[in-house]
């Protein structure tokens, strides 16, 4: 008996890795990843059935979006951001942040779509495409559906303003290392809920056409229902934020008022010059930067692909959008079951290198297998109709699986293991060069991605770039796992000079504070 006690508090706590008086901190932090996480995924969904089944669109708009659009606004964001970031309180900064895209979303669904006929300016894009080249036509498309097109740079920004920047960086700012080794992985464990409950309602919105008079816009209705539930969905989101800084952040166990102040009065004012030369000039950051590149480079590389086979299997936003749903849905299962079972066991089992690499493997070997299909498919034919299905619907079949299991990682191992990549840093580094990484690095990633992409649509078009895009898919994971691994060795170096820091820097063990140990809850 006296054996089996001390094993089963031990696989208790691998498994809830909390402490009863730490609930006040967890809870309201997964409340608040969970509805940005929330919006995030509505958004996500939506810009895609927005832009790809729009008149004169397609999946080929993408690419130019993202680097003539996203890129761009992402930019100036950043200077905006930083700017503030040096006259506005961290609270008063996050609201500013926010709003201006609750307000958007506000707009757009009230103002912007319902006068679209009145808005888009068809003539003049209908003349531009018998005097441009036929590869042009995803930059026409910007300028025909502008409003489509600037409702997708608003989605993509909330996920790395709102997702990265904001949550994260708060996260960091707030939780420890030996707290984030427990924390992050339960963040986002419970955090991915949102992505089943988002995924049922954007498939719910897109099926109210079935009960609409006729004459009526379906897809009016389902954006109303969406944009409805994310300006709610946000408005929690400040809520639950001002509920933390003011009954948490209190509470010196989990953030003492001294190092509040003492982080305040440190409060970096570099230029955007000077935070672009850090990022430059520091290996560690640098190596950060390459890692988010490189996700955005490949996982923009397979998207695009496979949302080209999406938009020819369901052209009508609705039906893509119940797909798209059910997308979402499908990925925050296999997520959370990636956070039970992989995720936080192998980060605290294995380490951080370890735990990094998986991700860009996952995306090499399911990667490998999507191209492979693409490349090789009309060899395939006599057994595609063996067995019931089309080769089109096998293609959006392995894209999909490629994409739930790409994200998956992504969320359980990706994310955690890069947000505590930062914590080790100054907080001078973790403000200017979180704000580059994140934003600017994670908008450049996909852009760079998208621009390899123009050229190829241009020169070969979106069905004959797929052996190319594959190749070059390759040449970034391998770049991406040697700055892993380098990464992993410096984090190592970092984090074993925090906990051993040089005798001369060690305080008496009078001043030391210490927290009691304490027997985590059920």
């Amino acid at each position: 008996m006296s054996k089996t006690a001390p094993e089963f508090g031990k696989v208790r706590s691998i498994l809830w890795p909390i402490h009863s008086y730490e609930l006040k901190k967890v809870i309201p932090m997964v409340l608040l990843f969970f509805f940005i996480l929330f919006n995030y995924t509505i958004l996500r969904d939506t810009k895609d059935a927005l832009v790809v089944t729009a008149p004169g669109g397609g999946a080929e708009v993408i690419p130019f979006l993202k680097v003539w659009g996203v890129l761009p606004l992402a930019v100036i964001f950043m200077l905006i951001y930083a700017k503030l970031s040096n006259k506005l309180s961290k609270p008063k900064l996050f609201y500013c942040a926010v709003l201006p895209f609750l307000i958007f979303f506000g707009l757009f669904v009230t103002v912007l779509y319902p006068a679209r006929d009145f808005l888009h300016p068809n003539e003049f894009c209908d003349y531009l495409q018998t005097v441009l080249p036929v590869g042009l036509k995803g930059f026409i498309a910007i300028i025909r559906n502008w409003t489509f097109s600037l409702f997708y740079i608003m989605a993509e920004l909330w996920g790395s303003v709102a997702l990265s920047l904001l949550f994260w960086g708060f996260a960091n700012d707030t939780t420890k290392i030996s707290e984030s080794k427990r924390f992050y992985a339960l963040f986002g464990l419970f955090a991915n809920f949102s992505l089943i409950i988002s995924g049922w309602f954007i498939r719910w919105a897109s099926q109210t056409r079935q009960s609409l008079p006729v004459g009526a816009d379906p897809w009016q209705v389902s954006l109303n229902y969406l944009m409805g539930m994310v300006i709610l969905s946000g408005l929690i989101v400040l809520g639950v934020y001002w509920w933390i800084n003011r009954y948490v952040l209190t509470d010196s166990r989990f953030y003492s008022q001294a190092e509040k102040t003492k982080q305040k009065k440190a409060k970096p004012k570099l230029s955007m010059k000077e935070s672009f030369l850090m990022l430059a000039r520091s290996k560690y950051l640098g190596c950060i930067a390459i890692l988010v590149l490189s996700y955005g480079v490949a996982i923009n590389l397979i998207e695009v692909t496979w949302k080209s086979q999406l938009a020819l299997q369901y052209p009508d936003p609705n039906s893509y959008g119940m797909f798209m749903g059910r997308f979402s849905q499908i990925t925050g299962v296999v997520t959370i079951f990636m956070m039970l079972f992989v995720g936080g066991n192998v980060i605290r089992r294995f380490g951080w290198k370890r735990a990094a690499l998986v991700t860009p493997i996952v995306l090499l070997i399911t990667g490998v297998a999507f191209f492979g299909f693409i490349i090789f498919r009309d060899n395939l034919k006599g057994f595609i109709a063996s067995i019931g299905t089309t080769p089109l619907m096998l293609a959006v079949m392995f894209g999909m699986v490629q994409n739930i299991l790409s994200k998956s990682s992504k969320y359980s191992l990706f994310d955690p293991t890069k947000e505590m990549a930062y914590i080790p840093l100054d907080q001078e580094s973790k403000v200017k060069g979180k704000a580059a990484v994140d934003v600017v690095g994670a908008r450049l990633g996909k852009s760079g991605g998208a621009l390899l992409q123009q050229g190829l649509i241009v020169g070969f078009g979106i069905a004959g770039m797929t052996p190319y895009v594959g190749a070059i898919l390759l040449v970034i994971i391998a770049v991406w796992i040697v700055a892993a691994k380098s990464l992993g060795t410096q984090f190592l170096d970092l984090t074993s000079k925090k906990k051993h820091p040089p005798e001369e820097n060690i305080e008496p063990a009078s001043k030391v504070e210490t927290q009691p140990e304490a027997t985590p809850t059920t």
